[in-house]
């Protein structure tokens, strides 16, 4: 074979390697879904179930509850498809656009329940490319009651437990030094996550007996982290380091941390807990 003909070969070999591999990545690239493209999706399955309630059945509609099962790795896709932070844009600006396109007449005052769970309540409907399931309730067939469960893992620390278990049911979950104790105003607070004082654990004598509590936000729908009196300066504090490395500090009682995937929590000193939507 001359040189001529084994250059032609190898110079074709190459760019049909190349052709492989470009088509190959426009593959990938196509098969993984973007905000956008999610967001598309989604409002195609609520479309395809809202048309059931076309020619004036959707007065009957009190609300609405999207659940969403999706892996650790890929919720904050459906968070930001949903502008989970902003429910309410979703709402009024997307569903309440599908509405009035099909010219479904919403209540003025329907609601939108935005709800990530461990698995899909089976009377909600499913979607069948998605880990999502709608449910509409209405006077005769009134909201699911599926929880959204997230859990607090004790890293550094010793606490009556090693894992808590939150839920967007539950009453406030208090956290501090030993299990029941009386506050400065004279009444008695239980904490549900407590440090006993009798632990050897240097980490538990940097805890307040009144150092923060965790409630369930509905509107946004998602878990807070709160500083109580004994978490702020000038005593004992409280930081987060999020997921991505970033550090919030709590300085007042009145604002919040909404806890994300994978935040770590220290309290005084060295006490470390994680907080997941998975149990580990």
């Amino acid at each position: 074979m001359g040189l001529h003909k084994l250059q032609l070969i190898t110079v074709k070999s190459v760019k049909l390697t190349i052709y492989m591999f470009d088509l190959f990545k426009q593959k990938e690239e196509a098969s993984t879904p973007d905000v956008k493209s999610l967001r598309q999706n989604l409002l195609l399955f609520i479309k395809d179930q809202l048309q059931k309630w076309e020619g004036g059945e959707g007065a009957n509609i009190k609300g609405m509850q999207l659940f969403f099962a999706p892996s650790a790795d890929d919720r904050h896709m459906y968070e930001a498809a949903v502008f989970f932070d902003a429910p309410d844009k979703f709402k009024d600006e997307e569903i309440q656009r599908i509405a009035d396109d099909y010219a479904i007449d919403l209540p003025a005052d329907w609601a939108l329940d935005l709800l990530f769970v461990e698995l899909l309540p089976p009377e909600a409907i499913k979607s069948k490319d998605l880990p999502v399931a709608l449910h509409v309730s209405t006077k005769k067939q009134p909201i699911l009651t599926s929880l959204t469960t997230a859990f607090l893992q004790v890293i550094n620390g010793e606490a009556e437990q090693e894992i808590y278990t939150l839920t967007d049911k539950g009453n406030k979950v208090c956290i501090g030094r030993e299990k029941r104790v009386q506050t400065d105003e004279g009444f008695l607070r239980e904490n549900t996550i407590a440090f006993p004082s009798t632990s050897q654990n240097p980490s538990n004598k940097y805890i307040s007996r009144q150092h923060a509590h965790i409630e369930w936000n509905k509107d946004v729908g998602g878990f807070f982290l709160y500083a109580d009196e004994g978490g702020i300066p000038p005593r004992n504090k409280i930081k987060i380091q999020t997921d991505n490395g970033d550090i919030i500090r709590l300085g007042s009682t009145q604002v919040g941390h909404h806890l994300q995937e994978g935040d770590q929590i220290v309290l005084g000193e060295s006490a470390l807990l994680k907080f997941s939507y998975n149990e580990s």
